[in-house]
């Protein structure tokens, strides 16, 4: 007996998606719920289970192809025993991949599915194919450990500067000739796609500018140096710099509103909550999940939600409703190293908090020169609607409060 696997609902108002990767092949074992397939829709990467137990008889689509919800994406025989891998067992979307096969044989073995302990996509085939990389030393850090194409590619980088690859992945790497010059063309995903107008929009339609602070994260550091132990051990939780932010920030919109606010049409719309949009890096793209009131939560529920939604960010979890709403961005470039930006506002807010890398640098205290760890910080904004004055004062609140968290608890 056959059942049809179908495209899940993706969300209020999303009818389609894009097939991103084919997670098993034709004639893999799957179990009830079990994702197959891994669908990518404007904002998240929705996965399209199993219904029942059984064996994948055949996939309908490719990776690429648009899907609307309740179309039927697979096929799958129920109860039948897994089919022997033979050549022609890959889906569709594998058969890029022929023409690398014989650049990385010993690469091509691994990753048609002779190591039992490992089930690779079709796409981290292809990627361990093309960068002639051993799959078996690579750590998967994609949902259940599954081994993710950045993982591949990530590893390729380092073989590259001398660490993290095997020897034998090495000597299988096809040798490039002198002055060989190559191209290749990937299509957008369906996230990138509408990160790429919606942020194009936000400088079409906005009047973007930005102004900049420093300010001296010696007495969070202390603040935090002091008490991560005792604070991990009461919340299980690690305490970070982003909730000291956050709080920071909630000071500041409540002190100027029209940061906190937005315009539709003719009209001004303000907000007596603070719903805040924390960007978190995700495989496909960035994500921006909010933290709901967070005007009324503490330091520990704050680091709570920014850790829940980086791990699911990184598995790809994360739901519409986790990214609906959201009144003000705060983006930490820092985490990459970023001294300074100017960040782009997420529509329809009209202001973005941007962080930097934390370096000691020499600052003048009471007639001193000394050394401090230093942050820039950016507030862009849409100065439609926020004033030059509104803006420099909510950034100038949110250096006080981080400078003197104190501030903080008696509502300063």
């Amino acid at each position: 007996m056959t059942t049809e696997v179908k495209v899940p609902t993706l969300g209020e108002s999303v009818t389609e998606a894009t097939v991103g990767e084919l997670l098993k092949n034709v004639g893999d074992a799957v179990a009830v719920d079990e994702p197959i397939i891994s669908l990518e829709t404007d904002k998240v990467a929705v996965e399209a289970p199993s219904p029942v137990a059984g064996v994948i008889k055949e996939f309908k689509v490719g990776v690429g192809d648009t899907v609307e919800v309740d179309a039927v994406i697979a096929v799958i025989e129920e109860g039948a025993a897994p089919a022997k891998s033979s050549g022609g067992d890959a889906p569709k979307a594998a058969a890029p991949d022929a023409g690398v096969e014989k650049a990385a044989p010993a690469q091509a073995k691994e990753a048609s599915g002779s190591d039992a302990s490992q089930t690779l996509s079709p796409a981290v085939r292809r990627a361990v194919l093309e960068h002639g990389v051993d799959p078996s030393t690579i750590k998967g850090t994609g949902k259940d450990g599954r081994l993710t194409k950045e993982d591949v590619i990530a590893a390729a980088e380092a073989k590259k500067s001398g660490g993290g690859a095997s020897a034998p992945a090495a000597s299988s790497a096809p040798a490039s000739t002198g002055g060989e010059r190559r191209e290749e063309r990937v299509k957008m995903t369906r996230m990138r796609q509408t990160i790429a107008k919606r942020l194009k929009g936000a400088q079409d339609n906005a009047a973007l500018l930005t102004t900049f602070n420093d300010v001296d994260m010696s007495a969070v550091i202390e603040a935090r140096n002091k008490y991560k132990d005792l604070f991990a051990k009461k919340h299980d939780i690690r305490l970070g710099f982003m909730g000291f932010f956050a709080k920071a920030a909630c000071l500041a919109l409540k002190d100027v509103p029209a940061v906190n606010a937005y315009i539709e049409g003719d009209e001004i719309v303000y907000h007596d909550y603070v719903d805040i949009s924390v960007a978190v890096s995700a495989p496909n793209g960035l994500v921006v999940p909010v933290i709901r009131d967070a005007q009324d939560k503490g330091f520990a529920r704050i680091e709570k939600d920014i850790a829940d939604f980086g791990k699911r960010a990184k598995e790809g979890t994360l739901t519409m409703d986790d990214m609906k709403g959201g009144t003000f961005t705060i983006s930490n470039g820092g985490v990459f190293g970023s001294l300074m930006s100017t960040p782009i506002i997420n529509p329809p807010q009209s202001a973005v908090l941007g962080l930097h890398r934390i370096e000691d640098r020499p600052v003048v205290v009471n007639g001193e020169i000394v050394i401090r760890p230093m942050m820039y910080i950016a507030l862009s904004y849409d100065h439609r609607l926020i004033d030059g004055r509104e803006a420099v004062t909510a950034l100038k609140i949110i250096k006080e409060a981080i400078e003197d968290p104190t501030r903080m608890l008696i509502d300063l």
